[in-house]
């Protein structure tokens, strides 16, 4: 077991190694990104380096083991100080791709795909929403039906992350008796990005602008019966699983950028002058920058409670729930930053390529990506016995 004097210099550590990348690689170009629609690919690489994309898998795929600990503090410094939802979504796009393939996948099926995406050389995706449902997992119908050695894929899929780009995509399909919300048919294969019949087509959003987001079209795809994750109708419970990372990735992410808000809205009111004095000797000023901390700061300390419990291997039920809800106060505190900075720095404020301008537009897509704020109070209520 790691000292807790240990982990905290491991934690160190990493903020700072996460920070300075995020400072040099990452904030001074996001502006032009956005405007381009796309970061460099190059940057995959450049993080994998530092060790950032290995960050909690097995040492045999190129990884590095950690705990919740560990990767709390590399999402929330990547967010604080690279001030990009757009970035962060796709360049760790395979922390929802890649955990099915690891659980689920053959042996030879996880050496093929795991390491060159750890590497930076391939990229992964996840596609489960569908243009005629998003949350209501259980009724997608994408199918694949098996011929011989291969599975047929017909469907659609929307809002993927990393879809243009992705080399490998996590595809939620239906291999059992068609039917509304029939949870025991859905099952996971892995398409390989190249595959003939898969077509893409690039969406506009209101933020993430950077981010290659895509509605992916499936016309005969034909995969190897090799690439489907463990067996057919364990699609379902293994989605469900893979949420809990990723809701609890992205209140960690909503903090950094709360954080980041903050930062920019505080050196701000620090150097503007108002009524011949600087705006932070405002009372008013000065108390809207409390209301931020106060919300960061219960925030913080909530996400190290539950990576705590993570760590110790408390991820029941209760735990779960925790995660949901969670989720909903890191996002809602990340809107109320947003908003706040956005009214500190007045007309400037609402200037593209200010951080809080930025940050208000993305962060309505961190309260629906992973599950609405509804479905979060539904599942906890139902985690919790509450129904």
């Amino acid at each position: 077991m790691t000292h807790p004097d240990e982990l905290q210099m491991a934690r160190q550590a990493l903020a700072d190694t996460v920070a300075r990348f995020a400072r040099q690689e990452i904030a001074p170009h996001v502006t032009a990104w956005d405007a381009a629609g796309e970061f460099p690919r190059g940057l995959y690489a450049k993080a994998a380096a530092l060790g950032l994309l290995g960050l909690g898998y097995p040492e045999e795929y190129g990884g590095t083991p950690a705990p919740h600990a560990l990767r709390l503090a590399m999402w929330v410094n990547l967010c604080r100080f690279g001030v990009s939802g757009g970035v962060l979504a796709s360049l760790l796009s395979h922390n929802i791709g890649l955990p099915p393939v690891l659980a689920l996948g053959s042996e030879d099926i996880r050496r093929e795909v795991i390491p060159p995406v750890l590497a930076g050389e391939r990229i992964a995706a996840l596609a489960i929403t569908e243009p005629g449902g998003g949350s209501d997992v259980a009724a997608l119908a994408t199918r694949a039906r098996r011929e011989g050695d291969e599975y047929v894929v017909d469907g659609e899929k929307v809002f993927i992350t990393s879809g243009m780009r992705a080399d490998w995509i996590t595809l939620a399909v239906r291999t059992g008796e068609p039917g509304e919300r029939n949870a025991a048919g859905i099952s996971l294969l892995l398409v390989p990005g190249d595959s003939a019949g898969l077509s893409r087509t690039r969406l506009d959003k209101m933020g993430w602008l950077c981010s290659d987001t895509a509605h992916l079209r499936f016309d005969g795809v034909r995969v190897p019966a090799r690439y489907l994750l463990g067996e057919e109708g364990v699609g379902f419970k293994a989605i469900m699983g893979n949420f809990n990372g990723e809701r609890f990735g992205i209140a960690c992410g909503a903090l950094g950028f709360a954080q980041a808000c903050h930062d920019e809205a505080l050196a701000w009111a620090q150097q503007r002058q108002a009524f011949g004095r600087p705006l932070v000797d405002q009372q008013v000023v000065r108390h809207r920058l409390v209301d931020m901390q106060q919300r960061i700061r219960s925030t913080a300390a909530w996400l190290e409670q539950v990576a705590a419990r993570a760590d110790a291997g408390d991820t029941g039920a209760d735990w779960i729930g925790e995660v949901c809800v969670l989720k909903n106060h890191a996002t809602q505190t990340m809107a109320f930053c947003a908003d706040a900075g956005v009214q500190i720095l007045g007309g400037m404020g609402y200037m593209r390529g200010t951080v809080c301008e930025r940050l208000y537009r993305e962060v309505k897509v961190l309260t629906i990506g992973g599950g609405t704020e509804e479905i979060m109070k539904e599942l906890a209520a139902r985690q919790w016995s509450l129904v």
